[in-house]
């Protein structure tokens, strides 16, 4: 069965957007003024999203900070394994509800990434009629390692969805949950600061499969026409180079 989301253009004119316009005031800043709180803990707080773009879903944002600047490569360690642990618990928790034929956690982050609030945050989605599943490939998750051990795989995909670079964190007990941010941190890092290639936007995709949770790290560039008109990914011939470079800074 063909899947596909009903986007409400009339909602989604009226999104603010501060990622392009500076004059435009943060809406996450302004705490006082937040509604329909589902959950919070210190800083992070779950609510259900204002401008509900898309039919037959449930839509909620979760703020990661309090300060608008801040970006997730810069997070003390403390600060980021709560952040993974609040996040998949209440991802987990709206897929344990039997609601929805699936949920989706995601991130994005700058200019190119798809949002249009540049105030840190994800987002949680129950689909009722989608599931994003029947669209992924298991390969995807599999590539060049850069780490492992018994908690946590962290590669470089040889077959990724869009293509060229896109890193990937697997963990198969969500005890180890603070590994996978440890990784997921590491590759922002990575892309932000030491990548051969300018990076200001990026995307953090994750997924609930049978046996493990993945997040898949996806720096944003201008998309290929190849992917665009034909779906038709492309591996960078210097992935295992790539992949040493990172082992060399972050796990030597």
């Amino acid at each position: 069965m063909e899947q596909q989301l009903q986007f409400i253009t009339q909602l989604g004119k009226q999104k603010p957007k501060t990622i392009a316009n500076n004059s435009t005031a943060c809406p996450f800043c302004a705490k006082e003024s937040l509604e329909n709180i589902i959950a919070q803990e210190g800083p992070l707080i779950l609510l259900q999203n204002k401008y509900k773009t898309l039919e037959n879903t449930f839509q909620t944002v979760l703020i990661e900070t309090d300060k608008c600047e801040d970006e997730l490569s810069m997070y003390s360690k403390e600060h980021i394994h709560r952040l993974f642990a609040f996040a998949i618990r209440h991802w987990m928790e709206m897929e344990e509800s039997g609601v929805y034929r699936s949920v989706v956690l995601y991130k994005n982050h700058g200019p190119l990434s798809g949002g249009t609030i540049s105030h840190p945050h994800m987002q949680i989605v129950g689909f009722e009629n989608v599931d994003y599943k029947e669209k992924i490939k298991e390969n995807t998750f599999s590539g060049i390692t850069i780490f492992k051990d018994d908690a946590v795989s962290f590669t470089l995909s040889n077959h990724p969805i869009m293509g060229f670079y896109e890193f990937n964190v697997m963990i198969r007990d969500v005890e180890q949950v603070n590994k996978m941010a440890d990784c997921v941190q590491a590759a922002v890092k990575f892309l932000l600061n030491d990548f051969q290639f300018k990076c200001e936007s990026y995307n953090l995709f994750f997924y609930h499969m049978d046996s493990y949770i993945a997040c898949k790290i996806m720096p944003r560039f201008v998309a290929s026409p190849y992917f665009i008109g034909y779906m038709i990914p492309q591996v960078s011939n210097d992935i295992e180079s790539v992949a040493e470079q990172i082992k060399s800074i972050y796990f030597s």
